[in-house]
């Protein structure tokens, strides 16, 4: 169970993570290996990112048929692909993947589609808003989860006495203030919009001059997320199964 890190430190609480279960194997899967970092996935086109609108929408080509394989949305896919280009640009020494942010993806809400409500369950919007919102528990030092007092008086998380995380990919509203990214092109950044929400996940990343393409770099990388050892080996293999273009 891939459980809160008791102590939060800078990055984003995986506050769903212990809901949504570890990645299964299948039998008609290829196996995968368990070295850190995993292989990268095909990158995808360079395309401009400095382009008015929503520059993922440049990528449908390129996500149509990884979507076949992978079973991971093409607005899912589009928005790590816009992150990835975006990264590769602003923090080219970070050498992150796209399928280390879909690994984290996954992990976190099964790409935009997993709200704790079965019944109910999230999907993406044709704006790249996942509704309904995802937000994660009450962080309020019970059970597994840690005490994060609230940092933004309810406006991203509606509760004011303790934070939640938020969005596809589960940012606490403290460590979305300060890296939050606008990669939607409206101007605002949301952390409930995929595209936002992977390029902000790739900026907390990168930063501090973090290397991923080296193992300590990595692992510091998907560590500022959440300390589980389980966190790390489940976003690892999420990414290894995308890399061999494969269900994770």
């Amino acid at each position: 169970m891939t459980a809160l890190a008791v102590i939060v430190i800078i990055g984003v609480v995986g506050a769903l993570s212990m809901f949504s279960g570890p990645v299964l194997p299948s039998l008609n899967k290829q196996p995968i290996p368990d070295h850190v970092p995993p292989a990268a996935a095909a990158p995808p086109p360079m395309i401009d990112v400095h382009a008015p609108g929503r520059t993922s929408d440049q990528l449908h080509q390129w996500a149509q048929p990884i979507a076949q394989q992978t079973e991971v949305s093409e607005d899912a896919l589009r928005a790590y692909g816009n992150a990835y280009v975006i990264a590769a640009e602003s923090y080219p020494e970070c050498h992150l993947e796209w399928n280390t942010l879909a690994g984290i993806g996954q992990i976190e809400t099964r790409h935009g589609t997993y709200s704790g409500n079965w019944l109910q369950p999230s999907r993406i919007d044709p704006d790249g808003v996942v509704r309904p919102p995802i937000i994660g528990p009450s962080l309020n030092g019970t059970g597994a989860f840690a005490e994060v007092r609230d940092t933004d008086g309810g406006a991203l998380d509606g509760d004011s006495e303790y934070d939640r995380a938020v969005g596809p990919m589960q940012f606490i509203p403290e460590t979305w203030a300060r890296f939050a990214t606008d990669a939607s092109g409206d101007g605002v950044a949301d952390p409930n919009n995929i595209d936002d929400a992977a390029a902000t996940t790739a900026r907390m990343m990168c930063s501090g001059g973090r290397d991923l393409s080296t193992p300590e770099g990595w692992a510091s990388a998907v560590r500022s997320y959440n300390q589980s050892e389980q966190y790390l080996r489940d976003v690892r293999d999420a990414a290894a199964n995308y890399a061999l273009n494969q269900p994770a």
